[in-house]
């Protein structure tokens, strides 16, 4: 059965945790689908894994609806939740209304997310108000990399912790219908879970969030610029990965590969005729 908005309400209701990894290709949603997970975040951190940006900041809405609608021609259980990219919402309530239609239009999207707390709180109740469901994003806000000054734990002071309940409150009363809190203290996440009717999906953010999410890159050990503390790599399909090639390579050089079994054959009298 397809998975939706409900499925998130749904599970927090009855203490059910949600699964959630990201993707951006069609092959990979499809095993994830396969393996039963409930949500996929077409992050726009694929900025740093696919594209090979420092940041996610120059990521634009046409590389989310093209990697979007590949992962949703994949996913056929799954829900499918589109980030919106940097400027793609922040200038006014309008760009953010029709910039997440095109995510559902073009990127079939079943979802979208945008990161920041009661600063965008008009857009998520627009984006709402038209029919779009929306996951908000708080804590470590890649998109605001260059105003925290850094990839910093979010929330450790007093002051800051109760801002970001306050956001998580706020974007509640909006209409989002889940939140992801990155680099949350462990302690203070457990509290906001508590307090909202909505999901939290963690990110480096403790076990008692309803639910988790990781970059697929980083759980299976094939990106290796960085590796946030948060991360366990559940694979290290990296590693194989580049096994497999140096031996493809080594192959190829020594004449071993193709083999006869890997040939199309033809008649000895056709090939004859040619000379």
């Amino acid at each position: 059965m397809k998975k939706t908005v409900s499925t998130f309400r749904e599970a927090k209701e009855k203490g059910e945790k949600i699964t959630m990894l990201t993707a951006y290709d069609y092959t990979t949603a499809k095993l994830l689908d396969q393996a039963g997970i409930d949500a996929i975040l077409v992050g726009d951190s694929l900025g740093n894994v696919v594209l090979g940006y420092e940041d996610t900041i120059s990521v634009t809405m046409e590389d989310m609806i093209h990697h979007g609608a590949a992962v949703a021609r994949g996913a056929k259980e799954a829900l499918v939740i589109i980030d919106m990219p940097f400027m793609s919402y922040q200038a006014s309530v309008y760009d953010a209304v029709v910039n997440a239609g095109r995510l559902m239009k073009e990127g079939r999207a079943g979802a979208v997310k945008l990161e920041g707390g009661a600063s965008v709180c008009p857009q998520i109740k627009a984006i709402t108000d038209a029919g779009i469901p929306v996951a908000a994003h708080l804590g470590l806000t890649p998109q605001s990399i260059n105003a925290f000054g850094g990839y910093k734990v979010q929330g450790k002071t007093e002051q800051a912790a109760e801002k970001l309940l306050q956001d998580a409150l706020a974007i509640q009363e909006a209409g989002a219908f889940a939140v992801v809190l990155e680099c949350v203290p462990a302690k203070l996440a457990a509290v906001i879970t508590e307090k909202l009717d909505i999901a939290t999906i963690g990110i480096g953010a403790g076990k008692d969030c309803d639910g988790q999410v990781l970059v697929y890159q980083d759980m299976l050990g094939m990106f290796s610029d960085y590796v946030p503390k948060f991360v366990k790599q559940f694979g290290n399909i990296g590693e194989q990965m580049r096994q497999a090639f140096a031996d493809y390579k080594n192959e190829v050089c020594a004449g071993t590969f193709p083999e006869d079994k890997h040939t199309y054959r033809i008649a000895d009298e056709v090939i004859e005729k040619l000379y």
